[in-house]
């Protein structure tokens, strides 16, 4: 999976013609095509909007497209009632963006700025969050920003009303895998679907031969060893990730939270592992031990970057080299490996059964993240670092990373706050837009 990201705004200029509609006409233009030419797709309204009833018909329009921002584009001043219209019809993050005006010393043209700190003061009057800009239209900033308002804007849209599917219960004694379905609905409007272990099972053992030795022999291509682990458990495995993959098809879910042990090993035969890894490679997070708040930030990356995301734990610091080991059995998504080293099929450290996936990640800029509940609330934990091309340092799949703040406050943190013990990673600088996604999901964020 490597996705180009379809970034959808909704864009209302508006304007009072008792101002400079010619140049008015002019600023707006540029701002489009700036914003167009970013790879942004706009929506609405063509030309400008100069009253309340042309206000009515955008935003009745604009309230039935899936919007990732909603961008008003103050192009001169004009009173509240237009903005807010918009704001209460549309259901989008919203951006107001003011252009500054030269100092003439002759008449005032658009005085936007007068017009969007009109339209601010409603705005906070009548509780709608919002962001700013004042800049000129082609603004290499003011376009960057944005743009991570409409990926952060993306994600808050796909995260509610989403469906993930939890396969049986976290096991006992993991806490942080616990599950609160009913917060998760009242805060995210997100839904968890429970889905049945042994159910689960008998669609494995029902996996068509055919499809399993297609998914066999596609492996191959990608995955040295598959000859030199055992061949039933193998074929256990895949049949895993064809059943999970087509309940996730069937009812509509975007990722899965699996109780991958004891029972897979013990009831099953197999390891889930590699059946998790290959469904987060193409789109669908999972992550093991049930950990339904993890595969939610996993979504969450993947949603932001276009990119896999991998559900690890932190197992080892190095205080003087200043790095942590972050490892997992053998979930990890194929496309971080290491291109330097070729992917292995590997057994289960503990259990002694295929499949897992063996490489250590590859080096880049990586983005951590994680919906905590360790205080009792929902927190969004965030950081950044470095991913060093280092060999393994433990079986399964793991890396070395650097993050951006000392190892040692980061052990402190994590131990200080009693966090969880699973954060996820994808790769990127991504910080900045999941602090504006935490800011319109209303979560307080926590810096690791």
């Amino acid at each position: 999976m490597n996705k180009a990201i379809d970034l959808r705004v909704g864009f209302v200029p508006l304007a009072r013609t008792t101002f400079d509609i010619p140049l008015a006409s002019e600023l707006t233009i540029q701002a489009r095509s700036a914003l167009t030419g970013g790879g942004l797709a706009l929506v609405g309204p063509e030309s400008l909007v100069t009253s309340l009833q042309e206000a009515k018909a955008a935003a009745e329009g604009l309230a039935e497209q899936a919007l990732d921002l909603l961008l008003v584009f103050q192009a001169t001043f004009a009173d509240s009632t237009m903005l807010l219209t918009l704001a209460e019809a549309v259901d989008a993050p919203l951006l107001i963006w003011a252009v500054p005006e030269a100092r003439s010393g002759g008449r005032l043209r658009l005085n936007s700025f007068c017009g969007i700190n009109l339209g601010a003061h409603a705005l906070a009057r009548h509780g709608h969050r919002y962001d700013y800009l004042y800049a000129p239209p082609a603004d290499a900033q003011a376009l960057e920003r944005v743009r991570l308002l409409a990926q952060a804007g993306r994600a808050y849209r796909l995260l509610r009303g989403a469906r993930i599917g939890r396969v049986g219960e976290n096991p006992v004694g993991l806490d942080t895998c616990q599950l609160d379905r009913e917060a998760l609905a009242s805060r995210f409007d997100l839904e968890v679907v429970q889905i049945d272990l042994e159910e689960t099972f008998e669609k494995v053992r029902a996996a068509a031969s055919q499809e399993v030795g297609s998914a066999y022999q596609d492996l191959k291509t990608r995955l040295d060893g598959l000859d030199e682990v055992d061949q039933s458990a193998l074929r256990r495995t895949l049949g895993t990730y064809l059943a999970l993959g087509k309940t996730a098809k069937q009812q509509g879910l975007a990722g899965l939270a699996v109780r991958c042990w004891p029972e897979f090993f013990t009831d099953l035969g197999c390891a889930a592992c590699g059946a998790m890894s290959l469904l987060s490679d193409e789109g669908t997070p999972c992550s093991c031990e049930a950990d339904v708040n993890g595969t939610i930030t996993q979504l969450v990356l993947q949603w932001i970057s276009g990119e896999p995301a991998f559900g690890t734990d932190i197992v080892s610091f190095d205080l003087e080299e200043d790095t942590i080991v972050v490892w997992h059995c053998g979930l990890a998504p194929l496309a971080m490996a290491d291109p330097e080293v070729r992917p292995r099929a590997t057994i289960h450290s503990n259990r002694k059964l295929p499949l897992l996936m063996e490489f250590p990640l590859k080096p880049g800029r990586i983005t951590v993240a994680r919906l905590s509940e360790a205080t009792g609330d929902y927190r969004l934990v965030v950081g950044s670092g470095e991913m060093l091309r280092a060999p393994m340092s433990f079986s399964g799949t793991s890396g070395v990373l650097r993050f951006d703040r000392p190892a040692d406050q980061v052990l402190d943190i994590m131990l200080s706050e009693g966090l969880e013990h699973h954060v996820s990673l994808t790769y990127g600088d991504h910080g900045p837009t999941l602090l504006a996604l935490a800011e319109m999901l209303k979560l307080p964020v926590l810096h690791l």
